[in-house]
């Protein structure tokens, strides 16, 4: 977790996973971040998890994801 003026920013590189397969979920200041490449034939071929817990001055509802176009997901967090 990093703070960047006044807001604290989680990255995390997921290229090897397409958006669809990307899921960030966030309680009692954890987040995390779950992928899952599914193969053809239905078997998982490949998963990342990641959690971490967020500072206690976030705001919960501010928290937003992007992800770039080089596959790095980054997830800000507004500081209160």
């Amino acid at each position: 977790v990093r703070a960047q003026g006044d807001t604290y920013q989680v990255v995390a590189d997921v290229s090897q996973f397409e958006p669809p397969d990307i899921v960030v979920t966030t309680s009692n200041c954890h987040v995390t971040i779950q992928a899952e490449k599914v193969a053809e034939d239905g078997t998982v071929c490949d998963t990342f998890t990641h959690k971490c817990q967020l500072p206690e001055d976030t705001d919960p509802l501010s928290v937003s994801c992007t992800l770039t176009e080089t596959g790095t997901l980054v997830i800000t967090v507004r500081r209160r």
